[in-house]
């Protein structure tokens, strides 16, 4: 998934700073903001350059006003990632020139997150609202990404195939979702952000008379009440 839209480079050369992040000659200035489609200040978004000569990582979170700022190593070529609700997202290079002198960057993202999720990487046991062990990888990664999106409230949606009892896939549905939001609050999500809603079979995006399409149809979503 890319949510990336758009990203602005913008260079300029300057010989004095009053912000507390200077930069020197072997160090640039980079000031990072991060929007929405609508021009809207994004908060609580973590953006990172990793270095492409020695894999540093190097990486802020934006601010009420969707900004941060950070030096990097002039003479280096960025790989830019952005924190999602799976994990991180590639999106482009950013490529720093050797030049001499104090620099400054301006980097801006214009991004979209997704109002609906889904948790492709999260299992449950056959018939059941356990949670295999191998889900946790992404549910770490959404507790993260929460923790990180202070005021965000999302729904868990549960939802299987038609298989079965239509009552009995609606009490799972219901049950897989508890799971999920008790694993989050356990991960020092607070309750109140997340809601957790089944859905049984009532709303398949594949058709059920293939194993494919069951498998697509049994999945869990995270659905953004709240950004």
């Amino acid at each position: 998934m890319k949510n990336l839209l758009l990203f602005i480079i913008a260079i300029a050369s300057i010989t004095s700073y009053s912000q507390t992040l200077e930069p020197t000659e072997i160090l640039a200035l980079l000031k990072v903001q991060v929007v929405n489609d609508k021009a809207k200040a994004l908060e609580g978004e973590k953006v990172s350059f990793v270095a492409t000569k020695d894999k540093k990582v190097y990486s802020g979170i934006t601010k009420a006003d969707g900004k941060f700022q950070l030096l990097v190593p002039k003479g280096d070529k960025y790989k830019v990632q952005y924190k999602a609700v799976g994990g991180n997202e590639d999106y482009n290079t950013l490529d720093m020139p050797a030049v001499e002198g104090q620099i400054e960057f301006e980097y801006k993202l214009t991004i979209v997150p997704p109002k609906i999720y889904t948790l492709d990487n999260v299992f449950f046991d056959t018939g059941k609202a356990t949670l295999k062990p191998e889900s946790s990888k992404e549910l770490n990664e959404l507790a993260e990404y929460m923790q990180l999106k202070k005021s965000m409230v999302v729904e868990i949606a549960g939802h299987t195939d038609n298989v079965g009892n239509k009552d009995a896939n609606q009490k799972l549905s219901e049950d897989r979702a508890n799971s999920v939001r008790n694993y989050l609050i356990k991960k020092g999500i607070t309750a109140e952000r997340i809601v957790a809603k089944g859905y049984g079979d009532t709303q398949p995006i594949a058709d059920n008379t293939s194993d494919a399409g069951k498998q697509k149809n049994r999945r869990t979503e995270v659905r953004t009440i709240k950004e």
